[in-house]
């Protein structure tokens, strides 16, 4: 059955692009339905219309965050041939998509909501689900790398994959603070640094 009512008038993924924008720079909390209707070229009962509410317009915002910014980290972290050059890599690669200047710097993800919001918890439980991901995906790297002999077989690998999560999180909110490429990278150093303690060795 053809759908009624009036023809939608804009450009669905471009408005949903920019709401993702706004989301991404002021937060869930932070951004007002008229930031977000300015932004999108659109008027209230039309957002509505097209995404329900502006839980769902964040819910929908962040996974398509998820699915076009920041790959270049992700696929890094799979390719690297050795698991402590897919943590550098990780690191290095969060530091060139955080601190790029023609978009918001730092993370949605990690910066979205970080307290109980007016959805009921239903945006932060979103987040939290999304960054433990995140987190199990190093922690499934670096049990790659003790499967394959590199890593000694008492690396603490949660432990690290938790320290490794950690560093990206807190590069998200220096970035956001302003921290340049080259001070995110002069992080990156420190944490690689850290390798060594973390494997219980001095030759990994």
């Amino acid at each position: 059955m053809p759908e009624r009512g009036r023809p939608r008038t804009f450009d669905r993924t471009a408005a949903l692009r920019r709401a993702m924008e706004v989301f991404w720079a002021k937060g869930y909390e932070g951004a007002s339905m008229s930031e977000l209707t300015a932004a999108m070229g659109i008027n209230s009962p039309s957002l509505y219309a097209a995404f329900g509410s502006k839980e769902a317009l964040f819910l929908e915002a962040v996974e398509l965050y998820t699915q076009v910014e920041g790959t270049d980290i992700w696929s890094a972290l799979e390719k690297a041939p050795t698991a402590r050059e897919a943590v550098e890599r990780f690191l290095r690669q969060t530091a060139k998509a955080y601190s790029q200047t023609d978009r918001p710097q730092g993370c949605l993800i990690a910066l979205g909501a970080l307290h109980q919001d007016s959805s009921r918890g239903a945006i932060c439980h979103d987040l939290r689900r999304r960054r433990a991901e995140s987190r199990a995906a190093l922690l499934s790297r670096l049990e790659r790398g003790v499967a394959e002999g590199e890593l000694p077989e008492n690396f603490d690998c949660r432990t690290a994959a938790t320290f490794y999560a950690t560093v990206q999180h807190g590069m998200s909110i220096q970035a956001r603070d302003g921290a340049s490429r080259a001070a995110l990278l002069a992080t990156v150093t420190g944490a690689m640094a850290a390798w060594k303690v973390l494997a219980g060795t001095d030759t990994v």
